[in-house]
């Protein structure tokens, strides 16, 4: 008799992983927590994802703040924290892959500035926006309104998303939302670099004001190899406007552009000379 009960839950077994592989994409699994008038704002969020969750209950609980699985504790749902701290690693494989295959020559550490700039908070609420992610938030009562357009909570429930999607599909579904989204925050990165970056400041200003490029010079290498100190200086033209010092000679040159930025007046707001 023992043995009868093993062969049907066998068989069991196998009609239900046949019924799953069956199910097509683009007709997502309902979800018990997801009612009839969810379904239909959760697709035209798919739209915009471009995405169809074959795993629909992943998308809910990315959408789902803690503030509401505190106030329906008899639901047995999660809220979307889980899905947030895999989404951060997923977001930081495929920017950093991203930004490898479009900048061929770029150094470590210039990559990885402008990979601290692409994931930072306010550009995941900026993207979050763009999807108005905040509609389709499941929040508690006791959360306020504003919680919606909140930056904090639209970065993090960016980040379940992207968690979803890589449960849901893998890295495809990931990249495939990303490469609509990265190449207009890259160049607005890169603008934001030039300008913040003391190097991009002076070349700016020197060019609008003299002319001229800044011209940037090793004047002096102390200490061992392994810790060699570079002294640098900045020249417009033939005048030494500012001199730096470091432990490469990437953080002297930024010392000297920003010493000189100090020198010339333009850090502290004035007009220069």
């Amino acid at each position: 008799m023992g043995n009868w009960w093993i062969r049907i839950g066998r068989l069991w077994g196998h009609l239900q992983e046949n019924q799953k592989e069956r199910t097509p994409r683009g007709s997502p699994l309902p979800s018990p927590q997801a009612s009839p008038s969810e379904e239909e704002p959760l697709l035209l969020l798919e739209k915009r994802l471009g995405w169809s969750f074959q795993n629909r209950a992943l998308l809910i609980e990315a959408l789902t703040h803690r503030s509401y699985v505190n106030e329906h504790p008899d639901e047995g749902i999660r809220d979307n924290e889980r899905l947030e701290f895999l989404g951060d690693a997923v977001l930081q494989l495929v920017v950093s892959a991203d930004l490898f295959r479009r900048f061929p020559d770029w150094a470590e550490g210039r990559l990885t500035e402008l990979r601290t700039v692409l994931i930072r908070g306010e550009r995941l609420a900026a993207w979050a926006e763009d999807l108005e992610l905040g509609r389709w938030l499941r929040l508690g009562k006791g959360e306020a309104e504003s919680a919606r357009t909140r930056p904090s909570v639209l970065a993090d429930a960016f980040e379940a998303l992207l968690g979803a999607l890589y449960l849901d599909g893998g890295l495809p579904a990931v990249e495939r939302l990303m490469d609509r989204l990265l190449p207009e925050a890259i160049d607005q990165a890169l603008r934001d670099l030039e300008w913040h970056d003391p190097k991009g400041r002076l070349q700016q200003w020197s060019q609008a004001v003299r002319g001229k490029t800044p011209v940037y010079r090793v004047v002096a290498v102390e200490g061992p190899p392994h810790a060699a100190r570079f002294t640098v200086q900045v020249l417009i033209g033939d005048e030494v406007v500012g001199e730096g010092q470091g432990a490469s000679k990437r953080e002297a040159t930024r010392e000297a552009a920003r010493n000189a930025l100090v020198r010339l007046g333009i850090e502290n707001g004035g007009k220069g000379e």
